[in-house]
């Protein structure tokens, strides 16, 4: 393409440019929360003219171009234009429209030439191509306005909130052997989601939505932050994935990353021939361990480029929530590190100060935007207020994953019964803490891999005790205070690791023992979001009441849980054996008088179990227990749990 040609258009550029003075100054400023609108590429038409406007920020390039084989990869066709010292380029193309691919050629000051990705892109190829792709996200006509004006009304402390978590490249397969063998997002609308709503969850957990190059990473190193992955469908295909979600009654929740980025050519690393995304010094920019970048979170458009992406997901996919991964690391400097390997904050401290504002940020502006929609923090560490609000100190999450009970309670479980005793503290030392912040219980992917074993393979004993320990597990998962997450195959017993390259074990469920372990955890689902005396109460401390704390000989506890406010209903006693010897005439305190029913057990003959406990309704003895006036006198079945609600 001449020279000549080259200045036409960018004098057309010139003359329609699609960042005001205003943009520049917010983007500048870290602030502008739908800067995804400005820069990127974006189809326009203009009377008869129609192209693409592109628009990145590169501040230390000495010429940028847009490059595709439209140009035939040539950096001297479509060359930018800088805005001011903004860093912003810009240029648009006629004639190039959606579904092009293209990259960015930079050259830095040094003459050096690089080909990235756009980071603000809205679609990219399937990999292991890695073009950005001109797409167009208006167009899809959403039918979930009932779903979000409730949402935005919701307290979700007091809701109900159980989330399947679910890696969709390997919960089902296609039987088409299709290349790559991924069930689309259309697919998943008639399969996954009919599942989820007969197991009784409330939401789903998506890991690797956001586009990456790697299958294995499982989507936790991404070059696409704004692209939807090709791997399942288009934007389109998403976008009707999740508004079917919302009209089944089911919130739809993304892993969402901004910990960290990988160093592939094509991504954010050294975008523009300096480390602008990240810290220059490796001893702040870079994850030694994962091998990974960590983003500057002091840069205000690095901060902008996370905080925009952050309202992203909710305002053009409507998702429900943002769990964020890795938090831990990105709050503190020494974060995997050994001594010398990291810098001090300002202060002298460990503590990633520009982080902490970062999260803070992002957490007030999703808030602002989206009352209802849920930030959720993957944070290991005792970090004070995680989820308590900015103005009081806090980084203002919704809520934290109890990184603790999950670690103790999994322990607790694997131990062979004869043990537990001597760990009594694995199930009881999590409600000195329940309540400091807004937990979810987590039993994710993590806890299912890389050696770990399966959730039932776990579980000691031969297979009748592995499954009742199972059930056992899940029970009290289902009353200790905190909403639910749960990974995929563990609801029906897989018995192998997770593997991110093939299916569930699917032929498990016509196996009469793993398809009553699926019953067991639908109906515990179904009684959690129908019982305010459990998900009412899940951060509050006035919801739960200690009836059996100090058992440790016999592996016994008791706890009674209901509702906080006017309509608390009555209490549920929630009891629990971790051993296989029955124990008949329990005595389990009560503070009244009057009958007492059976509402769940997870011994119960249509779950797998013996079915030892036949006390489907019985009335308070005059004999007290633990301190309590009345008691119920209860045989306790092996390795079982039960809830009894009264008096009624």
């Amino acid at each position: 393409m001449g020279g000549e040609a080259r200045n036409l258009k960018v004098q057309f550029n010139l003359t329609d440019s699609g960042l005001t003075d205003f943009d520049l100054y917010l983007f500048g400023e870290g602030k502008h929360e739908r800067i995804y609108e400005k820069l990127g590429a974006h189809p326009y038409a203009h009377g008869a003219a129609a192209g693409t406007r592109f628009a990145v920020w590169a501040p230390n390039a000495e010429r940028v171009s847009v490059v595709g084989a439209f140009n035939h990869w040539d950096g001297g066709a479509h060359v930018m234009h800088s805005l001011a010292s903004s860093g912003i380029w810009e240029l648009n193309i006629p004639a190039i429209g959606a579904g092009t691919a293209y990259k960015y050629e930079i050259r830095d000051r040094a003459g050096h030439l690089f080909v990235k990705a756009d980071p603000y892109g809205f679609a990219m190829q399937l990999r292991p191509e890695n073009c950005s792709v001109v797409t167009s996200l208006d167009g899809y006509a959403w039918q979930d306005s009932q779903w979000l004006a409730q949402r935005e009304r919701n307290d979700p402390l007091r809701r109900p909130f159980n989330a399947y978590e679910v890696h969709l490249g390997s919960w089902r397969r296609p039987w088409d052997q299709r290349s790559p063998p991924f069930m689309s997002w259309l697919e998943a609308v008639d399969q996954l989601i009919p599942y989820v709503t007969e197991l009784g969850y409330t939401h789903i957990e998506l890991m690797g939505v956001a586009e990456h190059p790697l299958d294995a990473s499982w989507g936790y190193q991404v070059v696409g932050y704004y692209a939807a992955t090709a791997r399942y469908g288009s934007p389109h295909d998403f976008m009707f994935f999740v508004d079917r979600c919302h009209q089944a009654g089911i919130g739809v929740i993304l892993d969402w990353v901004p910990a960290h980025f990988p160093r592939d050519d094509h991504g954010l690393a050294y975008f523009d021939g300096s480390a602008l995304y990240e810290h220059a010094d490796s001893r702040l920019g870079e994850h030694m361990e994962w091998g990974t970048k960590v983003f500057n979170y002091g840069r205000h458009e690095v901060r902008n480029f996370l905080v925009a992406n952050a309202l992203f997901w909710s305002d053009l996919y409507h998702v429900d929530g943002l769990r964020v991964d890795a938090v831990a690391s990105m709050l503190y400097l020494d974060y995997g590190r050994k001594s010398g390997e990291w810098l001090p904050n300002r202060d002298g401290g460990r503590e990633n100060l520009e982080a902490i504002d970062f999260l803070r940020q992002m957490n007030n502006a999703v808030h602002r935007a989206f009352p209802g929609v849920l930030t959720i923090a993957e944070e290991s560490t005792s970090f004070a207020g995680v989820t308590q609000p900015p103005e009081y100190g806090g980084l203002g999450f919704n809520f934290k994953w109890n990184m603790g009970w999950m670690n103790d309670t999994l322990r607790y479980a694997a131990l062979n019964p004869i043990y537990r005793r001597y760990n009594h503290q694995l199930i009881t030392f999590s409600f000195v803490y329940a309540w400091s912040e807004n937990f979810i219980l987590p039993i994710s992917h993590d806890e299912v891999v890389h050696g770990k074993r399966s959730l039932l393979a776990k579980m000691p004993g031969d297979a009748w005790q592995k499954r009742a320990n199972f059930r056992l597990l899940l029970t009290f998962m289902c009353a200790h205070p905190g909403k639910k997450l749960l990974f995929m195959g563990s609801e029906f017993g897989q018995w192998q690791e997770w593997r991110d390259y093939e299916q569930l074990d699917w032929s498990l469920l016509g196996v009469a023992e793993h398809s009553a372990l699926r019953d067991c955890v639908r109906d515990l689902n179904h009684l959690y979001r129908a019982t305010p005396q459990f998900y009412g109460s899940d951060c509050d401390h006035n919801g739960f009441r200690w009836v059996d704390l100090l058992n440790a000989d016999e592996s016994i506890w008791a706890f009674a849980r209901r509702a906080v406010g006017q309509d608390a209903g009555a209490p549920i006693t929630c009891v629990f054996n971790a051993t296989p010897v029955p124990r008949d005439g329990y005595g389990v305190g009560v503070a009244e008088q009057g009958s007492y029913q059976k509402i769940f057990d997870s011994d119960d003959v249509k779950f797998g179990g013996s079915g030892y406990n036949q006390q489907s309704q019985l009335s308070a003895a005059q004999e007290g227990a633990q301190g309590y006036p009345y008691s119920l006198r209860l045989n306790l079945p092996p390795l079982g749990a039960m809830f009894f609600i009264g008096p009624m």
